[in-house]
């Protein structure tokens, strides 16, 4: 169905923060301040590979309003973080491996005194050969940044023969496409407010999307309980994974504890750039072999992804892309090799699609160029390799079955838009010179971290001492509109009013561990987690109502303001929550309710295969100016297959907000670099889409149904919109312009050559 306001009257409500939003008036955990605070700045690297000699701090020292210098010498406990395993040091002190790297940092009475300290520092380097190129990092001779050496990870995915198949094919693609260093740019960069407090303990205040895991982190580093250590992290301006990681928290909490001084720290767009990560560049060789009939018969990838000078979760990005290579397709012959290397590169990590957007991008090319050569239509090949419901996933693991992918197929032979693929338009209001196209691509994306991986989670409901019914996640608010959501299930788990809602999370003192705020989960965690919360709850919300009221427990019913007879229209409570909670207080009985479980995960298979999968297809037109090689999305409608709408509000922004971040990725974005230095350091040369870019006309249709026996509930769509438009925008270039684009982003001068060359060729003919 479509995603309009008259479909969902009754759930289509305004975001609890929105107003603030949108207003400026929301303070982020970046906006925070503090009685006496001071500020914290990082010495990062002059170079990208080198020796590091000597640090001599005592200039910095000497200056007039510096408070506090530190470097590894400092760190009490593990010079080390990193979510998965902790690889990339806090403070390097024998060798550097990327301009982000820090040395040191500096607390001062104001910003402009910590970074003069800063240039005051004097480090003196060896400069060591620079590593940078990922094709060549595991010859023999090049220098190792590891003691292990430059090899992150490999990966491995077989089945059947396929280089004995490839002699049975009737025809054969085999391209190399290329994926760009995409970053996050998030309106708030990375930051944050770490006050000590008088109990010796430590209060952090910074964006990140797993307060937990931070708050285990910080401790190792810090040589400090756990319980020690509040993370206050929530509301955040953006993240998209990027605040996965810990960022500027270990050097913000050790000047907090050396200063004793509550710490103010936020990174510069330029800083961000630097040190921040970003999304795995990648080079993926496939070649896929249909027979006479279009039936896949074979298909071997090649995957090199460029981790950076450190790991972070670059084997679990790796192993995500090996996972998705195949798409949502039956191919019995499969050799996919995936492999990690580490360069003196910007670090990579985790972001938006977690290495799906990559390898979709390839596979669904692969299929358009070999429906080319067959003469048939791409679509209907698509259907006649499609995964059945019944199919085990593509590590040959079970997954549960859907027919998400026979839905979202089915929807774009209905749209008008695919309709218009045949026609050869030029349009008649535009000028001969603008081509117009139209294109396609399906997406199977996993949810949850996957087998092999710890994904615990945890929630809490209890009625406050004021009457409210209070739900506590660990789970963070970065834009993707958890607030809204939440209410929307208490109002139907629970038939209550918004007022009757007061919604904690995002603070370690507070919550529950609910796990990271990533992989599309929260969502489907929430929801599982109240359908647990739920009984027992209730039961004791209507056994206190019972004793009250002197009414059957069975004869009530939770409802808004309070408990109501089953029987009443009249609307109001017999017993309000106020006067519940009064009472649980006087008896000295709390009502809550807690649980505990794991994400849904698959029995079997190999590490990283995930059992939950959503379905989407997109459907783009572009424009394209044959004179300056520019592509304009014209208009896209998105198909999404994951289950029931929680908050249509949120969905849309979702689909539409993960489709603008990969029209970025497929158009202008890339973080170059030149021996390993950024060459662009803001977003006047790093250029996001903006509203003037969208496209005319976005739609967005939801396929809710799930199969009979399904119990898992919503699935999570914050990355799904993200991973398919690049490949429908290539296909869409393809029918306008005739060239095949296979790097990202498209460049307006490779398409301009293109064009000159296919000029050419028609000239000779």
């Amino acid at each position: 169905m479509l995603l309009g306001r008259d479909t969902y009257a009754k759930k289509w409500i305004i975001r609890p923060d929105g107003e603030e939003k949108v207003t400026g008036k929301l303070r982020y955990l970046t906006d925070l301040t503090a009685p006496g605070m001071l500020h914290g700045k990082v010495l990062r690297s002059r170079y990208p590979h080198a020796w590091i000699l000597s640090i001599d701090t005592s200039k910095a020292k000497m200056t007039p309003g510096v408070r506090a210098v530190v470097t590894a010498d400092d760190v009490p406990g593990m010079n080390l973080f990193g979510i998965a395993f902790p690889h990339q040091p806090v403070f390097c002190h024998d060798r550097v491996r990327y301009i982000g790297d820090a040395l040191a940092a500096v607390a001062a009475d104001t910003e402009e005194i910590a970074e003069y300290a800063l240039s005051l520092i004097e480090v003196v380097y060896e400069p060591l050969p620079v590593v940078d190129d990922p094709e060549t990092v595991l010859d023999e001779g090049v220098i190792m940044l590891h003691p292990d050496g430059n090899l992150l990870h490999r990966t491995s995915l077989k089945h059947g023969e396929a280089e004995k198949a490839f002699e049975e094919c009737a025809h054969i693609v085999e391209e190399t496409y290329f994926t760009p260093r995409q970053m996050h740019t998030y309106m708030e960069t990375e930051g944050g407010l770490f006050i000590p407090e008088d109990d010796s303990r430590l209060t952090v205040y910074s964006p990140t999307q797993h307060g937990y895991k931070d708050r285990m982190q910080l401790s190792r580093i810090l040589g400090m309980a756990e319980e020690q250590i509040r993370v206050v992290s929530s509301p955040i301006g953006g993240s998209f994974g990027g605040k996965d990681e810990l960022n500027v928290q270990p050097f913000g909490a050790l000047l907090a504890l050396t200063t004793g001084a509550p710490i103010k720290m936020h990174n510069s767009r330029r800083e961000s750039v630097i040190s921040g990560i970003k999304r795995h560049p990648m080079r993926i060789k496939m070649k896929t072999g249909v027979d006479h009939a279009g039936r896949f018969l074979a298909h071997q990838v090649s995957i090199l992804a460029d981790t950076g000078a450190y790991a972070t979760l670059g084997c679990e990005v790796l192993n995500f892309a090996t996972e998705h290579a195949i798409g949502p397709y039956n191919i019995p012959n499969v050799d996919v090799q995936g492999t990690s290397v580490y360069t003196n590169n910007g670090v990579s990590g985790e972001f938006r699609g977690f290495g799906g957007n990559q390898v979709i991008f390839a596979v669904e090319s692969q299929v358009e160029r070999l429906a080319e050569k067959l003469g048939v239509d791409s679509w209907e090949l698509r259907k006649l390799n499609l995964r059945a419901p019944g199919d085990p996933g593509p590590m040959g693991q079970q997954i549960v079955q859907t027919e998400g992918a026979n839905q979202v197929w089915s929807k774009v032979k209905e749209s008008p838009l695919w309709a218009k693929r045949g026609e050869a338009e030029q349009g008649e209001d535009q000028p001969p010179w603008i081509r117009r196209g139209v294109g396609a691509a399906m997406v199977m994306h996993g949810a949850g971290l996957g087998l092999g991986i710890p994904d615990h989670s945890g929630g809490r409901l209890e009625l406050t001492p004021e009457g409210k019914l209070q739900a506590s996640f660990g789970f963070e608010e970065f834009g993707q509109g958890l607030y809204a959501a939440l209410t929307l299930m208490l109002q139907d788990f629970f038939g209550c009013a918004a007022e009757d809602i007061r919604i904690v999370i995002g603070d370690t003192d507070r919550v529950p561990s609910s796990g990271s705020s990533t992989a599309s989960r929260a969502t489907t965690m929430m929801w599982r987690a109240l359908q647990r919360l739920k009984p027992p709850f209730v039961q004791a919300l209507l056994q206190q109502a019972s004793e009250l009221a002197g009414i059957a427990a069975e004869e009530l019913a939770t409802g808004a303001g309070g408990i109501h007879r089953k029987d009443d229209e009249s609307g109001m409570p017999v017993v309000t929550y106020a006067q519940l909670a009064e009472a649980a207080a006087r008896a000295a009985k709390p009502i809550i309710a807690h649980t505990e479980f794991d994400y849904p995960t698959t029995p079997e298979g190999l590490v990283g295969a995930h059992y939950l999968y959503s379905y989407a297809s997109v459907i783009v037109e572009v424009e394209v100016n044959m004179l300056t090689g520019r592509v304009k999305v014209v208009q896209t409608d998105h198909v999404i297959a994951a289950g029931p709408v929680i908050n249509p509000m949120g969905f849309l922004g979702q689909i539409e907000g993960g489709s603008m971040m990969a029209l970025g990725y497929t158009l202008t974005e890339d973080a170059v670099m030149q021996e390993s230095n950024y060459l662009r350091h803001n977003l006047d040369t790093y250029l996001i889409p903006t509203f003037k870019d969208s496209p005319h006309t976005i739609r967005v249709e939801a396929i809710e149904e799930l199969p009979e026996g399904d119990t898992f509930g919503p699935r999570g769509v914050g990355e799904i919109g993200s991973v398919g438009l690049a490949p429908a925008i290539t296909a869409a270039v393809r029918q306008a312009t005739g060239i095949w684009v296979n790097r990202l982003p498209i460049s307006p001068e490779n398409i301009v050559k293109s064009i000159d060359w296919l000029e050419g060729v028609e000239a000779i003919d």
